[in-house]
């Protein structure tokens, strides 16, 4: 599996932050940074949760 994100959509709210914080980080210079763009598959249902929480849609997963 692989994490993209289109941060021109991102709003950094850190709600993906909250259900995969293995995944994704807000620093607090107000920005995203996703720690695994190709997390484990045991973080498959973690990072679907933070995708669906993504108000813009910004997350994206494939594969």
């Amino acid at each position: 599996m692989k994490v993209v994100v289109d941060f021109d959509l991102c709003e950094s709210n850190a709600l993906c932050m909250e259900a995969a914080p293995e995944v994704f980080e807000v620093r607090d210079d107000d920005f995203l940074y996703v720690l695994q763009e190709e997390p484990p598959e045991e973080l498959r249902s973690k990072v679907e949760e933070a995708a669906s929480r993504c108000p813009k849609g910004a997350i994206k997963i494939e594969g």
